[in-house]
C-alpha cells in the first residue's frame, strides 16, 4: 500500500509517469496507491489547474481511505498514518514531509528521481537496491 501525497499525483503527471505502473517497477511487486480524504480535498481545494491530478486521484485502481481527524492538513494526516500503521510506504515530493517521516523508524519513501519512481529506506528483505 502506497499512501500518495497531492504533489506526488501532481508530479506524476508533469512526469507522464503512469502510477500504478510506475510503482510496480519501482517496487517489482504489485502496489496499491491509497489516496486520503485529505489528499483529496487538497486537491479539490487547488482547482482546475489541478483537474486531472483529481481525476488521476479518483481513478478506481486507487483506494480511498477516510479520515477521522479535524482539519484536512495532509502532510499531518499521511505522518500520522503511516506513524500509527506501518504497513505504507509513503509516496511524497515534498522535502519537509520527507525531513518528517524520516524520523519515523520503518517507513520507506517513495519520490519521484530523474523521471521516474525511487524508493528510499526499504528492507533489503523487499529486494532493495543496497547502498554502497
Amino acid at each position: 500500500n502506497v499512501l500518495v501525497d497531492t504533489n506526488f499525483v501532481n508530479f506524476s503527471i508533469k512526469n507522464k509517469l503512469e502510477m500504478t505502473k510506475s510503482m510496480m517497477d519501482c517496487l517489482c511487486a504489485k502496489a496499491t496507491p491509497c489516496v486520503t480524504d485529505c489528499v483529496m480535498a487538497e486537491l479539490e481545494k487547488l482547482g482546475s489547474k489541478y483537474r486531472v491530478a483529481l481525476r488521476l486521484a479518483k481513478d478506481p485502481r486507487f483506494r480511498r481511505l477516510p479520515c477521522t481527524h479535524k482539519g484536512t492538513y495532509a502532510d499531518d494526516c499521511l505522518l500520522q498514518r503511516a506513524t500509527q500503521h506501518r504497513c505504507y510506504i509513503v509516496a511524497t515530493c515534498d522535502k519537509d514531509l520527507r525531513r518528517r517521516i524520516r524520523k519515523v523508524p520503518g517507513v520507506p519513501i517513495m519520490y519521484i528521481s530523474a523521471r521516474k519512481y525511487t524508493i528510499e529506506r526499504m528492507p533489503e528483505a523487499f529486494g532493495a537496491p543496497r547502498s554502497g
